[in-house]
Parts: structure tokens; sequence; C-alpha cells
């Protein structure tokens, strides 16, 4: 089998700047004369090699990454020493994107937990018939919240929302008990507590009064998440959104197959496909990073400035409208053919992206619900 780089003949002028080469490098500007357009080898490579080393690159690549089209473009001309490498630059921008997607995931895993403390735990306080009842519908909302401040408690604002919550179930719980003419049941949670309340009624506790669960645990958990979905519906949206930048991620491959499939006309190599795919990811990255940040940012002015949250509400859905906007521009520069085939084309290979970004994102939501 042939080496690689006799394969790949190299230019006698470099592709960025046109000054004529006298080696693997050009003297002028510094790019390789190696493409990773070409081999596999040469593509694994950019990724490794110097991968946190960013300098002014970074700045010129998202300026540009802002027009559709051209950075893929420009690259794949060979126009490669001017921009961060196509690999680098989606993970990087996918490592913060996930990284702000988990408050909003936990933001929405909250807010059921919050929504569902008047409704649910309050219904099940005045249903109970016993200090038992009672104190285990008690405990096992402190155990939830104990674990929602684990894994949210770093999030402004949330440790306090926590806290009052807490204060009301206890109030709650406080309050039913001496109306069943039991003792203070109001303090912390603990074995003892538990012992001596269900010594004074022979009743067995009851943890979760009411008709019969779909089974077991698991089934109670996930009855209970329907319940308050069906309370919230935007808590599923929400948490669907957030397992986007994770979705993305494992699509892209994916995508890259499509956009081969659908122009293999025009006789394009794989990874340039995979140039084009990680550049349209990195700049749907880079839009979901604005919603988020706008998400987050509205819901911490909404108490205090509700007209800069409504102005951020209505950021976030321009910045959503104008993601498949964007791509068709993209597609239609990089790839170069009329509008009415380029419409055509993008429109059933959104149709298929959607079905596999749903196939993924949407078991993923549920998951990060279940295990709220």
């Amino acid at each position: 089998m042939p080496d690689a780089h006799a394969r790949d003949p190299q230019p006698a002028a470099c592709e960025n700047c046109a000054t004529p080469l006298q080696g693997a490098f050009c003297h002028r500007c510094g790019q390789s004369t190696h493409s990773p357009v070409r081999h596999t080898g040469h593509a694994i490579e950019e990724v490794f090699e110097s991968f946190w080393h960013l300098d002014g690159r970074i700045f010129r690549t998202l300026r540009d990454l802002l027009v559709p089209g051209r950075v893929a473009a420009r690259y794949l001309a060979g126009q490669r020493v001017r921009y961060v490498a196509p690999m680098r630059l989606f993970v990087i921008l996918t490592l913060l994107t996930v990284f702000v997607a988990k408050f909003l995931v936990d933001g929405a895993t909250l807010g059921i937990a919050a929504d569902s403390l008047d409704r649910e735990t309050r219904g099940r306080i005045a249903a109970a018939t016993t200090v038992a009842e009672v104190v285990a519908v008690r405990d096992d909302v402190l155990a939830d919240l104990d674990e929602t401040r684990r894994v949210a408690g770093a999030i402004p604002g949330v440790r306090p929302q926590l806290d009052e919550a807490e204060a009301l179930l206890r109030q709650q719980a406080h309050a039913r008990i001496e109306a069943l003419g039991g003792g203070d049941g109001a303090g912390p949670a603990d074995g003892a507590d538990r012992d001596d309340a269900g010594a004074g009624d022979a009743t067995p506790v009851a943890r979760r009064p009411g008709p019969p669960t779909i089974g077991g645990p698991l089934g109670e958990r996930i009855e209970r998440n329907l319940m308050r979905m069906r309370d919230d519906p935007g808590v599923f949206s929400r948490a669907l959104l957030g397992a986007a930048p994770t979705t993305l991620f494992i699509l892209v491959p994916l995508f890259a197959v499509l956009l081969k499939l659908f122009y293999v006309s025009q006789r394009r190599l794989y990874l340039e496909h995979v140039v084009i795919a990680l550049y349209s990811h990195a700049a749907l990255m880079l839009g979901l990073l604005l919603v988020f940040c706008c998400a987050l940012a509205g819901g911490w002015l909404a108490p205090h400035a509700g007209w800069a949250a409504h102005a951020l509400g209505w950021a976030q859905t321009l910045l959503l409208w104008s993601l498949p906007i964007y791509l068709l521009a993209m597609q239609k520069r990089v790839y170069g053919q009329s509008w009415p085939w380029t419409l055509v084309k993008f429109a059933v290979i959104g149709q298929l992206y959607l079905a596999l970004f749903l196939s993924v994102a949407v078991p993923m939501a549920g998951y990060a619900l279940y295990t709220a």
C-alpha cells in the first residue's frame, strides 16, 4: 500500500498566499502543505496538535463564522492558517455549550421540584390520615430537595429557593401533624422521628398514598415525573434544549454522510463534508450558547427587570429561527448549486436530520428528568 504522503502531491504554490513553495511549509505564512481534508491521519493530527494553543485566530474564526459558509469555503479552498481547525473549534464550543446547558437542565429539574411542592406535596400531606404518613411524605420530599441541592446548589439563586421550599414543606407537615393531634413533627427527618411517629399508631406507613402506581420504585418515579410534566409542559422542552449540544456532537459524522449522499455528483471527499459538518455544527453550538446565556440571564433578571427579561426572550426566539436560515445560506454558498436544488436538498436533509436528532435527544432529555 503506497504511503499517504506519496499519494498527496505537494502543490507548487501555497494554497493560502500563493507563494512558491520550497518545502513542506510556506516560508511566508507558515501553512503546511499537508491537507487534513485529504487524509484521515492528517485530520486526526489536526485535533491533537496544539489543541489548546489558541491565539488571535479564534476571534477571526468566530467573526467570519457569523457569515454563512465563509469559513468552510475558505478552509476547503486551502486558506487554513487563518482559522482554527474545524474539529478543534467544534470541540471547544461544544464544551462551553454543554457547560452552560447543564445549568439550564438543572434549572428545569429545579422547576419541577418547586412547581410540584405546592401541588403534589400539599395534596399528599392533606390526604395523610396518620402522623406516620405525614412524616413519611415529609422525609421523602426532603430527600428529593437534598438531592437537588447537591446537584444544582451551585447555581446562583438556587439554594435560597431550596431553603424556602424546605421551610414551607416543614410548615405544612407540622400543621397537618397538629391537625391530626400529633406532637411536633417539624424537626429534622431521622430514624427516631419515624419510630416515634409510628409507635403512636398501629396503621402501617403508606409511603405514597393513592392509587397503585405502574410498578415498583422505577414506576413510581416515572409516574411522578409524568404528573409534574403535565403541570408544566415547558419543563421537557427546556430539558430537550439542554440535551441538544451532546446530541449534535454525536450526529456530526452522520450529517456528513447525508451531505456526501446528496452531493455525490460533486465528487468531494468524505472528509471535506466532515469539515462542512463541523463548521456548521460549530455555528449551531455558538447559536445555542447565546440562547442558553439569554435564558439564564432572563431568569435572573425576571424578578428585577421584567422588560429586560422580555427582550432576552425575543432574542432567544430570533436566534433559534436564524439557525436554519444560517444553515440554508451556508449550504448554498459552500456547494454552489441553484436555489431550487439547494432548497429541495436542504428540506430533505433537514427532515432526516431532525428525525435522527429527536431519536437521540428525546431519550437523553427523558433520562435527565428521570434522574433529577
